[in-house]
């Protein structure tokens, strides 16, 4: 009878033990979204963008000269500044990297990690990542009072979701710091920043990105202009094309960022978009598989 009465039990558990099982499995089947944008950067921005694990990344990011209607080709005659970088993705959520800028000779290292990733069923309806960087200017000797007054830093949470195949969008709070700055200005800034990509077919996208510092510093003596002191960073505004594949993507756009290094512009940027201050520029990735 004791028997009997186990073997019935053991029926009846049969149902709920195989939908337990269906449910792990669900769970383990879960998947991440498609990517919410197709590059490592939002023009001017890092997106929340990371490639598998033995990914390498390499970036040539191009400004042209300001775009002043004399006779300087659109600014492709003036001045230039330019970043050449590398980064490694060390595992699906973690990638690290270099670049080196010609403008005042920054290096940076950068890290960037997926602290939440939105998932295809919506069960994370978002994705969180951190970016981070410390520079160092290699500027000649005599530049700088102190080996510390080369130094900056950058800080970033990038909130980003993949509304629909159509339309990505991104919000990034963030601070940059320079060790070293005109007694007007202040030492960090506070900004936010708007991302956005909107797929006209496959393979290209239309970019918006924005840029406010939130930060305001005093207005500048004669004495501290001589110290580079500068008046409020302005707002930056980027629109641009995006052109991709599956182991390239390229950006052609306009903006008001002379910068690339990020804490570079929020600080010091002075260019008005609306008030004509345009550069032409251009971001090329190319992914590499290991």
């Amino acid at each position: 009878m004791k028997n009997y009465i186990k073997s019935l039990f053991i029926l009846l558990m049969i149902p709920f033990l195989a939908n337990a099982q269906k449910n792990d499995s669900t769970k383990v089947k879960e998947k991440l979204a498609r990517p919410t944008f197709e590059s490592s950067a939002v023009i001017d921005n890092p997106s929340n963008t990371l490639f598998n694990r033995n990914t390498l990344e390499v970036d040539l990011q191009h400004r042209f000269g300001l775009v002043n209607g004399k006779n300087d080709l659109v600014g492709f005659w003036g001045a230039s500044n330019i970043r050449i970088a590398v980064s490694y993705a060390i595992l699906d959520r973690v990638t690290v990297g270099f670049g080196t800028t010609k403008d005042q000779r920054y290096q940076d290292f950068n890290l960037k990690g997926a602290i939440l990733q939105q998932t295809r069923s919506n069960s994370m309806p978002l994705s969180i990542t951190y970016y981070g960087n410390a520079t160092i200017s290699a500027l000649p000797e005599g530049s700088f009072n102190n080996v510390q007054d080369r130094y900056s830093f950058f800080n970033q949470i990038i909130f980003a979701k993949r509304f629909c195949n159509q339309f990505s969008f991104q919000v990034a709070p963030s601070i940059s710091h320079f060790n070293a700055v005109a007694s007007n200005m202040k030492n960090d800034v506070f900004a936010i920043a708007f991302g956005a990509k909107f797929k006209v077919s496959d393979g290209t996208n239309i970019l918006i990105d924005y840029s406010q510092p939130l930060t305001k510093f005093d207005d500048p003596t004669e004495s501290d202009k001589l110290l580079g002191g500068i008046k409020s960073p302005k707002a930056g505004l980027s629109l641009g094309v995006e052109f991709n594949t599956s182991a390239h993507a390229f950006q052609l756009f306009a903006t008001n960022y002379w910068g690339i290094v990020p804490q570079q512009n929020y600080m010091y940027n002075q260019n008005n978009f609306f008030k004509g201050d345009i550069l032409i520029g251009f971001n090329i990735t190319r992914l590499y598989n290991f």
